[in-house]
């Protein structure tokens, strides 16, 4: 009997299990958990993802004649994040945190972020006060090229490309106002304002030198993308109508003291800190249209003292990273949802300032998208030629898997 009766409670378990199996767990990439108060007072959609990356790289020297060196292979997580979104007390008060798990997104610890990992990507809310406005609060990516504000887990190819890698403004503490408004039946704006501590993410010593303002202004002519399509690489929707994002966005460090805006280098002297106000402009944008698609975008940093002095004069080595950069993105997605891509990069660094010459970059890639950009596996070929008569050849294996 007794016997009978613990078989019955594990059946009851088991059922029980499964029933909450089936209101909870959602469907494939659409997080691990959707969870409802039962009041309807707040939610929580728990996620995660990953990528793995195989990439293996050949210097290219030329002499009286090409010849290539040894390779150098690599394994790497490269993205391990965990995400957790929703609204607390009223649908109009969202919020997103992201914590960042792989050895990649954690590294960088300075007495700046009081020497611990970066555990902490985004950590925002997100209030709709009035109508079209929404204001954010907190720390997540600023208002900066399209390319970067779309999610690493969202791109074409195996990673963001040089101009993004030199220019960015990324992720910063402070507030964002945004609003839009429909011009017409098909002309949506959009603008987005920031102010931020100017210092980069999980920074603990407060601000250094003066704020960051960060303006943007988006146009799409032809009306909203599919599914926040411009906010994705690819034209997973195929777009059954032309769709167009333009956009322009403006950025001012005041007294930045990192040599490439909120990002790189401190620029330490013999006094403190070397302080000087730095711009960053992008002008960038997107277009899909039946599997095809199209982003083209340009950098341009300058900065009012971008040589680093100490007290007496003499320079330290640390420059700010001024210039400018243009990159241009194709891709055809077939209908079997494979792609094949492209992309061209020019980095025009300042060299009298940087001391370093133009670079071209060549990326060839293929896609097999199985769930969207939820399970896909991504290849792609680069060749990087720069002006010293030297050149790298990359090639990269990527899959990623999101729940």
């Amino acid at each position: 009997m007794k016997f009978s009766i613990r078989w019955a409670l594990v059946v009851m378990l088991i059922c029980n299990l499964s029933l909450a199996q089936e209101e909870n767990a959602p469907l494939f990439g659409k997080g691990l958990f959707n969870l409802v108060g039962k009041d309807n007072s707040w939610s929580m959609k728990i996620g995660l993802r990953m990528q793995f990356l195989a990439s293996t790289s050949w210097l290219e020297l030329e002499n009286d004649e090409a010849f290539l060196l040894e390779p150098q292979s690599n394994f790497l997580i490269r993205r391990s994040r965990l995400k957790f979104d929703g609204f607390a007390f009223t649908p109009k008060l969202e919020y997103k945190i992201e914590l960042g798990l792989s050895n990649r997104d954690m590294s960088g610890t300075s007495p700046f972020t009081g020497n611990t990992p970066r555990f902490l990507m985004d950590a925002v809310v997100k209030w709709n006060f009035y109508e079209n406005f929404v204001l954010w609060a907190g720390q997540t990516k600023l208002p900066g090229n399209v390319e970067r504000v779309v999610s690493s887990g969202n791109l074409q190819l195996v990673d963001r490309s040089l101009l993004n890698a030199l220019f960015n403004i990324d992720r910063d503490i402070g507030f964002q106002l945004r609003h839009h408004i429909e011009l017409s039946d098909t002309f949506v704006m959009r603008e987005i304002f920031a102010f931020s501590q100017g210092e980069g993410r999980n920074v603990t010593t407060g601000n250094i030198g003066g704020h960051q303002y960060t303006g943007r202004i988006e146009l799409l002519p032809f009306g909203l993308f599919a599914k926040k399509g411009d906010y994705f690489e690819s034209d997973l929707e195929r777009e059954e109508h032309p769709k167009l994002m333009f956009a322009a966005s403006y950025d001012y460090n005041d007294n930045a003291v990192r040599n490439r805006s909120n990002m790189g280098v401190y620029m330490i002297t013999d006094d403190g800190f070397h302080e000087t106000p730095i711009q960053t402009l992008f002008v960038d944008a997107m277009f899909k249209y039946r599997g095809f698609s199209l982003m083209a975008e340009y950098a341009s940093r300058d900065a009012d003292e971008p040589i680093a002095l100490n007290s007496d004069g003499t320079p330290t080595g640390i420059v700010v990273q001024v210039g400018n950069s243009v990159n241009l993105q194709s891709g055809y997605l077939f209908k079997n949802n494979w792609e094949v891509a492209g992309r061209y990069t020019h980095v025009n660094l300042d060299e009298n300032i940087t001391g370093k010459g133009p670079q071209n970059q060549y990326t060839l890639g293929l896609s097999k998208y199985f769930v969207g950009h939820k399970l896909k596996v991504q290849t792609d070929v680069n060749y990087l030629d720069l002006d010293d008569n030297t050149g790298t050849v990359l090639w990269r294996l990527q899959l990623d898997l999101h729940f």
